[in-house]
């Protein structure tokens, strides 16, 4: 309990630090610079093809390591077989 509540508090008080920086400045306009309509197109764009690319990638990954998992489960197999006989 003692850590959850430290660590609330440690996290409550680096929030409380950040957030004047997270505001924006030079009239609204933020740090990247003007956001017009050409900006968040472009900005739409890349959220558009970065999630289709996430799953593309994590399901490559799921795949290999499916495939790793198969490949030892057989050797495991094997071995015992190996081993088959009793005493």
């Amino acid at each position: 309990m003692r850590r959850t509540v430290a660590t609330l508090t440690t996290l409550l008080v680096g929030l409380l630090l950040l957030a004047p920086s997270a505001l924006a400045h030079d009239g609204g306009m933020g740090t990247y610079g003007e956001a017009n309509d050409k900006v968040i197109t472009n900005f739409g764009f890349a959220v558009i093809a970065f999630f289709p690319l996430i799953i593309l990638l994590f399901s490559l990954l799921q795949w290999k390591l499916d495939k790793r998992k198969e490949q030892r489960k057989a050797a495991m197999k094997k071995l015992s077989a190996d081993w088959r006989g009793g005493w």
